[in-house]
């Protein structure tokens, strides 16, 4: 996952402890890379959708090797800044982090530091440095084909569960159709060998041949079965530990994710009361110029047709929020439309949300969700408009 990623002591500007957001929060924080691929302003994305946290990518070992944390492997959190800056005007807002560990590149603490208890102190000083409630650790390529490094990573995230009592720890790897993977299954292993248990255990159902919902919600129920097979858990237990990262957008690999495949997946994990939903990232989360970038994928925005945070939108809402809305730019004409219908007609301009009832070409609409500018009958990639028949 996550190939396109691309001086203050600890007494910095997010180095207090924070009065933290619910758990609700961490569980729905969408990742952003606060140092590259053009990150967006923290405060306006949640002043445009009502979010209360990001996870913020990535903490990594040295690129030229050590046990001490990095971010994006070239910039010591001991000394670091600009990240501590991102945080407090975040914290400044009523919102809170979490911190992710790993990714898809660069080389990991679990890879250098030796044992659980070295990896686990280096983990501990960004957990001081920021006064985290909340850690994220990807587990992927190419470290969790190691298993050393995946027994320090698991033992440190259980130091550290034990150290910081009520941290919101959460545990990301890859997704396959069948769930997860060999070395994602070697990973559950460990961690029911070390007894340990996070929030939540998460899979990424992207970049391995899937395309759209159906694909992801078959791995889900899926990854379901995994977590009661490994340990023990019946299926209301094992979805209450079950999350999903996804790609928003066109994938590394060519796959489309449409506000629609959210949608069906935010429904089912609505509905199997699931622990965790979140995607990569915010920094894609604007449409691209052309909308689909000439059909490649960018570490900037999504290559699909969209407004400006859509994908972010459906974190507030498995946060149990309601994003704010955006009152039309016009007034919707009032006029009797063309035949029968007495119900405004569609207009370009302006802003409908779920519910909302149009008419257009002798037709009724009802809006599935949010949308602007999609024109009733038009089904595009996601078919935002229910037909309702002639008027």
């Amino acid at each position: 996952m996550f190939a396109l990623t691309g001086g203050a002591t600890a007494a910095g500007p997010a180095a207090s402890a924070p009065g933290g957001v619910g758990s609700n929060w961490y569980a729905a924080a969408p990742y952003l890379m606060p140092l590259d691929n053009d990150p967006p302003d923290a405060g306006a994305v949640m002043d445009a959708t009502g979010l209360k946290a990001f996870q913020l990518a990535f903490v990594l070992a040295p690129n030229g090797g050590g046990c001490t944390p990095t971010w994006d492997g070239t910039k010591p959190v001991s000394t670091d800044t600009a990240v501590a800056g991102v945080i407090a005007a975040i914290r400044a807002k009523g919102g809170d982090v979490s911190v992710s560990i790993g990714g898809y590149g660069g080389t990991k603490l679990g890879q250098t530091c030796g044992t659980p208890e070295a990896t686990a102190a280096a983990y501990q000083q960004v957990v001081d440095k920021y006064g985290l409630k909340a850690l994220d650790f990807d587990l992927e390529e190419p470290e969790y084909e190691n298993s050393a490094a995946i027994h320090n990573e698991i033992g440190a995230a259980k130091i550290l569960q034990q150290k910081n009592p009520g941290i919101y720890i959460s545990v990301t790897t890859a997704g396959t159709a069948d769930g997860t993977g060999w070395f994602g299954k070697q990973m559950l292993n460990e961690a029911k060998a070390q007894g340990f248990t996070p929030d939540n255990f998460s899979i990424m159902p992207f970049d391995g041949g899937f395309n759209g919902a159906a694909a992801q919600t078959s791995a889900l129920t899926n990854f379901n079965s995994v977590l009661r097979s490994t340990f023990g858990w019946d299926a209301a237990t094992a979805y209450a530990h079950e999350g999903i990262s996804q790609m928003n957008g066109r994938s590394d690999t060519g796959e489309y994710f449409y506000q629609a495949d959210f949608q069906t997946v935010y429904d089912y994990a609505i509905s199997h009361h699931m622990a965790r939903f979140t995607n990569w990232s915010v920094n894609r989360d604007r449409q691209c110029t052309p909308p689909d970038n000439g059909g490649r994928t960018s570490g900037v925005c999504s290559s699909v047709p969209q407004a400006p945070w859509d994908f972010t939108k459906f974190s507030v809402r498995f946060a149990g929020a309601t994003p704010p809305t955006t009152p039309p730019t016009t007034t919707p004409p009032t006029t009797t439309p063309p035949g029968n219908c007495t119900i405004a007609a569609w207009d370009r301009a302006a802003v409908y949300q779920s519910g909302n009832s149009v008419s257009y070409k002798g037709h009724s609409w009802k809006a599935k969700w949010w949308t602007q500018g999609e024109e009733p009958g038009t089904t595009g990639q996601w078919g935002v408009w229910q037909d309702l028949g002639p008027c």
